[in-house]
């Protein structure tokens, strides 16, 4: 692609939300990395971070409805993402203040709820930015900022830990960079005016397409097999550094892993939507659903074997930059630009809802020792939301 056509379409807007994505997820996953072990130094363990994410998750679901909901009846999107960018940074900072349980599903919620409100904002003024031809791309884009920063973020951590910084100081730190995605988002994004031919699109209150709802099941299904990936964290200290109570040069191997996972897919991701716009969206997102599959079936079988725990970790990386790409730009193309907002905060609620009870369904496994089971089930599931998905494509 010459450089005059990808000026054509990466703009300032889409500069801007790459740029807010890049440093929030830095921010965030800062805290995500050291949270299991944080967790495991005030006396906590898998139960805990599977309540701690579960609930959140919850939160996250119906914040990302309410966004939706927000961006549908109103024009000014970038206030409200903004809004979203800096009640997360605060809530994620909260995390630091406090060792009760209690507290810290409180300021983990309120940090995730910022996150799930300016969502489907975003995703919305992302693909306003670019046309229907670009929305694989567009969502790529992000998609490798989000990750490159979940990269940067847990690289920082790592380096934190090995030099003796305490873990509840590395997720006050986190405040910083989440700060800087409040700023480029509101600095560099801006509300476009309805198009002349948003006239001809069905009206704002008129119900959303069946066959979107259809879509919508389907990622449910697999959703529901597709469980935080902080407790890759959790499983890869256990595997290779004994657990939380490890020296701290061993536990950054644990958040090293989890950076390498992130660095696969930042790589993957805008190659993935790249295929989809080029192709069938619906077949590269079944193929990032068979990996989904293969990838719990290795941690049910192989984590207690580095290589293979390994291999889980990194497939695991490329299934979810399928996942999140190809989803966003699927709903995007059966949405019009009217529903779009909405459709979008029901996309990511539907995707939230399915986390947060498998993130809790292997929190809970994982605490009384069902290893095998707790991957075997989101496997299933997974499988579940492949059949569905690959059943609405025949019947196109």
């Amino acid at each position: 692609m010459s450089r005059t056509a990808i000026r054509s379409w990466v703009t300032r807007g889409v500069v801007g939300i790459a740029l807010a994505t890049f440093f929030s997820d830095v921010g965030h996953e800062m805290a995500t990395a050291t949270l299991p072990l944080y967790l495991g130094a005030i006396g906590l363990g898998a139960a805990a971070l599977g309540l701690l994410e579960g609930f959140a998750d919850l939160l996250f679901s119906l914040s990302k409805l309410a966004g939706g909901w927000v961006g549908h009846h109103s024009g000014r999107k970038r206030t409200w993402c903004t809004l979203g960018y800096l009640v997360t940074a605060l809530g994620t900072g909260a995390i630091a203040l406090t060792q009760s349980l209690a507290a810290l599903v409180s300021a983990r919620s309120a940090a995730w709820m910022g996150r799930g409100f300016r969502s489907p904002l975003r995703d919305f003024m992302l693909s306003d930015e670019v046309g229907p031809t670009h929305f694989g791309r567009a969502y790529g884009i992000e998609r490798a900022a989000d990750m490159l920063g979940a990269v940067t973020g847990p690289l920082l951590a790592a380096l934190l830990i090995w030099v003796g910084v305490d873990f509840h100081s590395i997720i006050l730190a986190s405040v910083a960079p989440s700060l800087i995605a409040a700023f480029s988002f509101f600095a560099l994004t801006r509300d476009r005016p309805s198009l002349p031919t948003d006239a001809v699109a069905p009206p704002a209150g008129r119900r959303l397409p069946r066959r979107f709802w259809l879509f919508v099941t389907g990622v449910a299904l697999f959703g529901l097999g597709d469980f935080s990936r902080t407790f890759l964290i959790f499983i890869a200290a256990a595997a290779f550094a004994g657990g939380s109570g490890g020296a701290p040069g061993a536990l950054s191997i644990a958040v090293l892993l989890y950076a390498a996972h992130n660095a696969v897919s930042a790589l993957a991701a805008y190659p993935a939507g790249h295929l989809g716009d080029r192709g069938s969206k619906v077949v590269v997102l079944l193929s990032g659903y068979g990996l989904g599959i293969v990838t719990n079936v290795l941690l049910a079988f192989g984590s207690g074997s580095h290589l293979l725990l390994v291999v889980a970790i990194l497939c695991s990386g490329v299934y979810i930059a399928v996942e999140e790409t190809l989803e966003k730009a699927l709903a995007a193309e059966m949405l019009p630009r009217e529903q779009r907002s909405l459709g979008l905060g029901v996309l990511a609620s539907a995707n939230a809802v399915g986390d947060m009870l498998s993130s809790l369904g292997v929190g809970l496994l994982l605490a009384t020792g069902h290893t095998r089971l707790a991957f075997l089930a989101p496997a299933a599931f997974g499988a579940l939301g492949t059949i569905w998905m690959a059943g609405l494509a025949r019947s196109k």
